[in-house]
């Protein structure tokens, strides 16, 4: 299964367009986001492919019933749940999680840094980087094979 990976998108229309059509293309079947959505109307159009959408909050969400109610697979971080066999953890800070849940996951996704790392091992590290492209102008987002474990930076 191929998924989507994004973070910081902060209601950056063209940006989350982008990202979703370079999804669509890879034949992503999941999108999950590390959080900073912003606002409802960045989730009506993160939801418009039809594509699932699992998530988390992240500092910057201020309208979170808005967007609870638009998304329902919108979680308070850190979030660990299964997704095709594989144990995925999601949160939007990297350093608020302990390290005994960390270990109980096949892949670790994050965000807030804006900055897209990707670090192999068991989890599998994830940070997409800043979907939004608003604090260093170079959007970024991630494909994962939850297969394979494999995953790689795309800028959008």
């Amino acid at each position: 299964m191929k998924v989507g990976v994004l973070a910081d998108s902060h209601d950056n229309l063209n940006t989350i367009k982008k990202a979703l059509e370079r999804f669509i293309k890879e034949g992503v079947e999941c999108i999950l986001h590390a959080g900073d959505y912003v606002a409802p109307f960045a989730m009506k159009e993160l939801l418009k492919p039809g594509i699932r959408l699992v998530g988390v909050f992240g500092n910057n969400d201020g309208e979170k019933p808005g967007l609870r109610e638009l998304c329902k697979e919108v979680h308070e971080p850190p979030y660990l749940f299964e997704l095709a066999g594989r144990n995925i953890l999601l949160t939007h800070y990297r350093e608020k999680v302990r390290e005994k849940l960390i270990k109980q996951a096949d892949v670790f996704i994050y965000g807030h840094t804006h900055e897209f790392e990707i670090k192999e091992g068991k989890p599998l590290y994830i940070n997409p980087g800043e979907c939004g492209g608003w604090l260093f102008g170079r959007p970024s987002a991630a494909i994962l094979n939850l297969e394979s474990l494999e995953a790689h930076v795309v800028f959008i």
